[in-house]
């Protein structure tokens, strides 16, 4: 019987999982509920049957399953397949994961990841990055994430390689306060949340006469999404909001690019829905403060896979010899 392995992609609410062969060949695809009652101990008991179910749904011998790869939120022990401080999921303590999944498939390969590693390495392997060997990936979501891959490799550091979103690139007093304790991280910015906040900031200190300004005004709420429509619609307001959080994250995927050398930059999460319009006001900024032996070869991309970048990038771990 053939080999198989799956990719988990763990997020607060619900659990993506995927079922593939050895080329990263997606054969199945479900969603399980994240149960976070009793501080989170029925997450990985939930995902361990939802395996065996599938196994016996598909008629697969579980002595075929090469491994299980799968990301996580919180801070991840790569050599003991370990998971502390996702707090979002009620582990406030460390989930040994690797120990209760080799209890079902002994014999398989078990991988854990940070979340935003994994979706970069989904891009890499099946996506807007496939077949280069130098890649920033930043997601865009309510907060901003990111991976970074150097000679075909993760780069992981001491562990907490890759946290894109707490880079300052604001140094203003009136920069906004960040959930890490700083000011003016480009999460702060660039992110739905910190877009929304950018808004609000400049229809309170600036004169602008526009309907997003008249919707700020009589406080309805907004999100990244109308604010980026409003801009597309050539609204001033959402103009100058997106021109100014575009122009600080140009500036700290530069500094990315300086320090990694990327053959390309990807963005992917929500926000970069936005499309060609949002990367033609990041690209300028973006070439302007770059070493110029760099610009030479580097592309800035969209992210291609959506909601499958987090399985497929789980399910590489299985394959990764490293």
């Amino acid at each position: 019987m053939a080999k198989y392995l799956f990719g988990i992609d763990l997020g607060g609410t619900t659990a993506k999982i995927g079922l593939f062969d050895e080329a990263l060949t997606i054969k199945d695809q479900w969603k399980v509920k994240t149960d976070i009652s009793d501080s989170g101990e029925h997450i990985i008991p939930n995902l361990i049957q939802a395996l065996k179910d599938k196994i016996a749904e598909k008629n697969l011998d579980m002595d075929d399953c090469i491994g299980v790869g799968m990301g996580s939120p919180g801070s991840i022990n790569r050599e003991n397949g370990t998971v502390i401080g996702a707090y979002n999921l009620g582990w406030d303590r460390t989930i040994n994961v690797r120990a209760a999944f080799q209890e079902v498939l002994p014999n398989a390969k078990v991988a854990v990841e940070n979340d935003a590693n994994v979706a970069a390495l989904g891009e890499q392997a099946k996506g807007a990055a496939e077949g280069s060997d130098n890649v920033v990936f930043v997601t865009l979501g309510t907060g901003v994430g990111g991976g970074i891959i150097c000679d075909g490799h993760l780069l992981v550091g001491r562990g907490a390689a890759g946290e894109v979103g707490h880079m300052v690139v604001n140094t203003a007093e009136d920069a906004f306060d960040c959930t890490c304790g700083k000011k003016g991280c480009i999460e702060t910015i660039a992110s739905a949340t910190g877009i929304v906040h950018t808004a609000e900031k400049l229809a309170r200190t600036g004169n602008y006469s526009s309907p997003l300004a008249e919707r700020l005004a009589s406080d309805k709420k907004v999100s990244a999404k109308t604010i980026f429509d409003a801009a597309k619609a050539d609204d001033a307001l959402g103009l100058a909001v997106v021109s100014e959080s575009m122009h600080y994250l140009g500036i700290s995927l530069s500094q990315m690019a300086s320090v990694t050398n990327p053959d390309k930059i990807v963005l992917g999460g929500g926000v970069a829905n936005a499309g060609q319009f949002m990367l033609n006001f990041i690209w300028p900024t973006l070439e302007a403060n770059l070493f110029p032996q760099l610009r030479e070869g580097l592309s800035l991309e969209l992210a291609t896979l959506g909601n499958d970048a987090g399985i497929i990038g789980a399910a590489s771990l299985v394959l990764d010899n490293d």
